[in-house]
């Protein structure tokens, strides 16, 4: 599993620092979605911002999954390539996060 977030030792954001303003069910999804992501291979690369997650793929950091964590839903960006735009869904539950993980274990092939 690869862990590399150049842009969050610098400012000191962690993962955990998104999991703090919300309820028990929106952090064990964001727990679920980070174990989701990093099965997808050894390249993924997370970085953590201060408004969100972005998960890229190699240190080119093309990036594949951005997430935006908000108080009672996940806003999730997929992107394929660099050319067309990224695709946004609302996230309530993991069930939604399912059905689109078909689709970000492509972009991350594709990326």
């Amino acid at each position: 599993m690869g862990n590399f977030s150049f842009h969050s030792d610098k400012i000191g954001i962690s993962f955990d620092s998104h999991l703090t303003n919300h309820n028990d069910e929106m952090k064990t999804l964001l727990l679920k979605i980070r174990d989701d992501v990093f099965s997808l291979g050894d390249k993924v690369i997370e970085e953590v911002r201060p408004h969100r997650i972005v998960y890229a793929k190699s240190l080119t950091f093309r990036y594949f999954l951005d997430i935006y964590p908000r108080p009672m839903d996940l806003v999730v960006s997929v992107r394929r390539n660099r050319r067309d735009p990224a695709r946004e869904y609302i996230i309530r539950n993991y069930e939604e996060w399912k059905n689109i993980s078909v689709e970000i274990s492509t972009a991350y092939k594709e990326v």
